[in-house]
């Protein structure tokens, strides 16, 4: 009863706020005036002032009703009910004609998911931005029946809300304006003749800002090579700032950068293309300096084949022979084309895997493509070690124990004294050989 009239209550205040905005109608409830259908071949039909999409398991593409007017800034709320039917409403979209696509921001609806609802889905292009496991809200605000939703896109900020609850705070600079679509998503026969409705679909496109809501969100930060307000003052920082090479050196040289074998350009770190041999171009690099307790996060991009790592514990002076500097490694590589993925045991030489030791579970890559950026992410406190990416647990372990040892012991790393024990090391981008493309470094000390 307690949250119903927290819900209730912010409603009531969010309304009471509204009531001098300057709402401009983006349907007039009688006909589908300023809207076109874009792609796809559901049917979009006005009923009882509402706009009803009806799915049909013929359409070979999700279909999209769209504004004929382009948005940049604005305020959009809008009511919507889905009983069954994944839909969502595309905010600063545009349309692919070579592919016959729609892309960008999405609203998710998704009833039979509802911590999805109100979260950022990136149409056709990069997928999540922000979901229940990256973005802010505590709980899933969306219910049976008729749902309310708002939109805040201003400037690199959009954020959202079903029924007076925070959901997403997204941080982005992909897109600075475009259409407004209504989707029915694709279905399979089982789903034939579902629908999805909406209706008070209103917007505000003057002096914007000034009716922002003045709710704190925590927010999801995808302008690479930046930090927040909210990251600073959570003590993140940037190792790398997206135009130099400054806090990195040879792993091999220390105090230097290798005067070959990588690149910055266009906010990128890159290994380039090599030989295929492991540190055979311009070597690895490491930081700066050392780090004992720590998250860590890397945007990377692998190129076909590819072969790489982000490594810790790293100790540049152990191994000073051929080969790599020798360290924990969260696995970078391309499993489809790259051998590597296939020896090792059970799998611990695949994407996200501790290299050699410890397998990521199958299954979670599958829902990526090989060729977009991915966010590895790796957490240490103490002993304990976690190895995320895309937001989800691949593996997590122990070090300093017996257990830990004996894993080792079987291992290529059982010849060199005490791996992965120390209390603290350096952070290692690899040189394999092969072009993968870094960004987006950034690490929070703990």
């Amino acid at each position: 009863m307690k949250k119903i009239l927290m819900i209730s209550a912010a409603l009531v205040l969010m309304s009471a706020g509204l009531q001098a905005q300057p709402w401009e109608e983006l349907f007039n409830g009688r006909n589908m005036k300023g809207w076109r259908q874009v792609t796809g071949t559901a049917k979009f039909t006005v009923r009882d002032g509402m706009i009803v999409g009806t799915a049909t398991s013929q359409s070979k593409a999700n279909s999209f009703l769209a504004t004929r007017d382009v948005y940049g800034d604005f305020i959009l709320e809008f009511d919507f009910k889905s009983d069954v039917l994944n839909s969502g409403v595309q905010l600063r979209s545009h349309l692919n004609p070579e592919r016959g696509r729609f892309y960008g921001y999405q609203f998710e609806i998704d009833p039979a998911n509802p911590g999805l609802c109100g979260r950022i889905y990136d149409e056709d292009r990069r997928g999540w931005l922000c979901r229940p496991d990256a973005g802010p809200a505590e709980e899933a605000a969306f219910h049976k029946g008729w749902n309310h939703a708002r939109v805040e896109a201003i400037g690199n900020n959009i954020r959202t809300w079903v029924n007076g609850i925070p959901c997403s705070n997204l941080i982005d600079d992909a897109d600075a304006d475009g259409y407004i679509a209504l989707q029915v998503h694709k279905v399979k026969p089982e789903l034939e003749g579902s629908t999805v409705c909406w209706k008070d679909i209103r917007i505000i496109t003057k002096d914007v800002a000034e009716y922002a809501t003045p709710t704190a969100m925590p927010a999801v930060n995808c302008i690479a090579n930046t930090l927040t307000d909210e990251e600073i003052a959570d003590g993140w920082k940037l190792l790398f700032d997206g135009k130099t090479t400054a806090g990195w050196q040879s792993a091999r040289k220390q105090g230097v950068f290798p005067d070959h074998g990588w690149t910055v350009e266009d906010g990128i770190l890159s290994v380039n293309k090599g030989d295929g041999g492991e540190s055979t171009g311009g070597g690895d690099i490491i930081t700066d300096r050392k780090y004992r307790n720590f998250i860590l996060t890397v945007d990377f991009k692998l190129t076909p084949g590819a072969n790489s790592g982000i490594k810790y514990f790293v100790d540049p002076f152990m191994n000073t022979g051929p080969g790599s500097a020798i360290g924990c490694e969260f696995q970078v590589l391309d499993d489809e084309l790259h051998p590597d993925a296939k020896l090792g045991v059970r799998g611990n030489r695949t994407l996200g895997s501790l290299y050699d030791l410890i397998p990521a579970p199958k299954g979670v890559w599958e829902t990526y493509t090989i060729d977009g950026w991915h966010t590895a992410m790796v957490i240490v406190r103490g002993n304990h070690v976690e190895h995320w990416l895309n937001d989800h647990k691949l593996l997590e372990y122990e070090r300093n124990n017996q257990m830990w040892n004996a894993l080792v012991a079987y291992s290529k790393y059982k010849d060199w004294p005490d791996f992965g024990n120390a209390a603290e090391g350096y952070i290692l981008l690899q040189d394999h050989g092969d072009h993968v493309l870094y960004r987006n470094i950034k690490i929070k000390e703990m």
